[in-house]
């Protein structure tokens, strides 16, 4: 059977629907409330109906949605597809505020209705080349997890657009730092109970040169010659976010983890250290060709890896993670069944990062991330580990 598939938003990252035609998925309606994105639709889908409507997409026959939108929008479209019996691809992160999580992890439940978040790093060789040594026992027991992660392209990618204005995106440890915290909990085998964190708007907030881009696409601004980040010109007009922040976090399973996020480094890349209780393993570069160290002996002072892996990839974005990521979705859309990603853990990496953000803009103390129904974690856990 042809999977027929709906795209709504189609923005920056509505190009996953390539790989979706790919598998030998349909796309057959494309809904965006933007002359611009509807422009670039039917440019790109001529054989597909484009709308502004909703209610049409909703009503028009597809087997699944690729929700697509800006974050704070992931809502208004993942509910009434799921309420409307359509399994729904939500991009992460799964929304801007807990509320607006709950209620759509509410509506898979009471609708069973399948529902599967887009954290594609879950995909990424650097990720899974990782977990794979810890859960073969090669470090021991996890106890701590360090993320750093170093964001050169901060300025044209969060501070020209909505992603620079809280009312839209919350904080990038959020909007950015989803991903990460997503991969800690995996990583650790667990979820944060407790964060705190410190933060500030060290760079771009100085920056008086805005404008309005809304009708514009990053690709469209986005160059390598943007440096140093004081010389940006034309930033969002509101800019009030953080770009530079550091948390902390306290896990279920008693394991201590650190992330660290800037948005004004030169280079782009993360670097994970996992610490067991029998080694450690470390990335240098997270993509194809770059390197994973394992070490699992006992040395004097700094010392080269004990084991060294080159990292994985293949094409496709992400280190080949997006197209396995939408592979998997189609699966689940047709037969069900485990998925690597999770609904739960989206929803915990948005609580963890939503904590720390009100932490960062208060008084920077430790807070405690709230807990989910259980029969949530019951029905997702069942339906989809």
């Amino acid at each position: 059977m042809t999977l027929k598939i709906g795209v709504v938003g189609f923005g920056q990252r509505a190009g996953l629907w390539r790989h979706a035609h790919r598998e030998g998925a349909e796309i057959a309606i494309v809904c965006d409330t933007s002359e611009r994105g509807r422009r670039d639709a039917t440019a790109a889908l001529p054989e597909a109906i484009v709308t502004d409507d909703l209610g049409r997409l909703l009503e028009s026959g597809i087997d699944a949605v690729l929700v697509t939108t800006p974050d704070h929008e992931h809502r208004s479209v993942a509910v009434p597809a799921l309420e409307a019996g359509i399994a729904v691809f939500c991009e992460k992160p799964m929304a801007t505020t807990l509320g607006d999580c709950d209620a759509i992890l509410r509506a898979g439940y009471e609708n069973k209705t399948r529902l599967y978040l887009g954290h594609n790093m879950r995909h990424m060789p650097v990720i899974t080349q990782l977990r794979d040594l810890i859960t073969e026992g090669r470090i021991g027991e996890v106890k701590a997890v360090w993320c750093r992660h170093f964001v050169s392209h901060g300025g044209d990618y969060y501070f020209k657009d909505w992603h620079a204005d809280r009312r839209y995106s919350t904080g990038l440890l959020l909007q950015k730092g989803a991903h990460d915290l997503d991969v800690i909990h995996w990583l650790a085998g667990g979820y944060s109970t407790a964060v705190s964190a410190m933060g500030s708007l060290s760079v771009y907030g100085d920056i008086t040169d805005r404008r309005d881009r809304s009708g514009e696409r990053m690709g469209e601004w986005f160059s390598l010659d943007n440096w140093p980040p004081t010389s940006l010109t034309g930033l969002n007009p509101v800019v009030d976010v953080e770009d530079i922040s550091m948390m902390q976090m306290r896990l279920d399973n008693g394991v201590l983890a650190s992330y660290e996020q800037c948005h004004f480094t030169p280079d782009y890349w993360r670097n994970y250290t996992v610490i067991g209780t029998e080694g450690r393993v470390e990335n240098f570069g997270d993509g194809p060709g770059d390197q994973i160290g394992l070490w699992n002996r006992r040395h004097m002072g700094s010392a080269e890896p004990d084991e060294s892996m080159i990292i994985g990839g293949g094409s496709g974005g992400h280190g080949g993670a997006d197209p396995i990521m939408i592979a998997e979705f189609l699966r689940f859309v047709a037969d069900g069944g485990p998925t690597r990603t999770s609904p739960i853990a989206a929803r915990q990496a948005v609580a963890a990062a939503l904590l720390a953000t009100e932490s960062i803009r208060g008084d920077n103390s430790c807070l405690p991330v709230p807990e989910l129904d259980p029969d949530l974690v019951a029905y997702y856990e069942d339906n989809q580990a």
